[in-house]
């Protein structure tokens, strides 16, 4: 059975008329009035009977027209969502953030997508580290990175997309919850709540890279994995955190955030392989430079 015949048959129900239906398939009628008649051979089912002044559909007929108009339908939208594929239009988009990014980049990126992009799916996965995302990457188990550069690994690129000020989090009856900006040497006795040392952060890097400005180095009371984490220890009373600005934007019960008036800043970037020539990749960074979500025109790569 061949499909055409299907479609032709679907027009002649239409019209109850081959010559109308012939017209319409742009074809003559009589090829169309033999490939009905092969149709009907070959499923062993009169479909149409035939006077010389109508065409009416036989109950057999009037079932079968019901379930070709189900197949052609489904046909269409299959073809339909598969050139919907082929333009970037369509798919699941695995995305990775860190922890801060999740607060403020992600609602972000959510809402340009729905608006912009509502066929794609994002396959969202938060606080992973720089390190753990360009893993992620290589092994094809990403396909856009929300981290902090440097990257490191080969084969990936990125572009910014945000510098952020450190801000401290401490808890909301500390002794500087009620100053107005804090100076990274006012912190030389406190209880620091950081990353792991063994995560290479970016942000542990600015916050060591402060302190030593400030002519001390940082007490670590406490090492975490995730950002939720390090809020949470601050809200008990356990220390105090330097995170990006981002942090603000999802407050914390029994935190108090203050801005910082000489904390190194960090950066935020936009990562992906830089092999992968995905459709879905290239339409959505085309629809990240056309609502200004890049702060740089350049596009740095990682370097071993």
């Amino acid at each position: 059975m061949e499909l055409r015949h299907l479609r032709y048959f679907a027009a002649v129900a239409d019209t109850k008329h081959f010559g109308r239906a012939a017209e319409r398939l742009h074809m003559a009628q009589p090829p169309l009035s033999q490939a009905i008649r092969k149709l009907e051979s070959e499923i062993g089912v009169v479909l149409f009977t035939r006077t010389t002044r109508q065409v009416a559909l036989t109950s057999a007929g009037e079932v079968f027209r019901t379930d070709v108009l189900n197949i052609l339908r489904s046909l269409d939208e299959a073809v339909d969502r598969a050139g919907r594929f082929a333009r970037g239009a369509e798919g699941v988009l695995r995305i990775g953030l860190t922890g801060s990014a999740s607060f403020r980049q992600l609602p972000a990126l959510a809402r340009l997508m729905k608006r912009e992009l509502p066929g794609v799916v994002l396959e969202v996965h938060t606080e992973m580290l720089t390190p753990a995302q360009e893993e992620g990457l290589c092994e094809k188990r990403l396909d856009i990175g929300v981290l902090r550069p440097p990257t490191r690994r080969e084969g990936i690129s990125h572009r910014t997309i945000a510098h952020e000020p450190l801000v401290l989090a401490v808890p909301q009856d500390h002794w500087l919850a009620d100053a107005g900006e804090v100076s990274v040497e006012q912190l030389w006795q406190e209880d620091f709540i950081m990353y792991g040392s063994a995560l290479s952060s970016v942000v542990n890097d600015a916050v060591v890279r402060s302190c030593l400005a400030a002519d001390f180095y940082p007490h670590c009371a406490y090492e975490v994995t995730e950002t939720s984490t390090a809020l949470a220890l601050v809200a008990a009373g356990l220390g105090v955190t330097l995170l990006p600005d981002s942090i603000r934007s999802a407050p914390r019960e029994g935190v108090v955030c203050k801005t910082m008036k000489d904390a190194k800043p960090v950066s935020l970037a936009m990562a992906w392989r830089e092999d992968d020539k995905s459709a879905l990749l290239q339409r959505f960074l085309t629809v990240l430079e056309r609502n200004n979500v890049f702060i740089e025109s350049e596009v740095h790569r990682g370097t071993a």
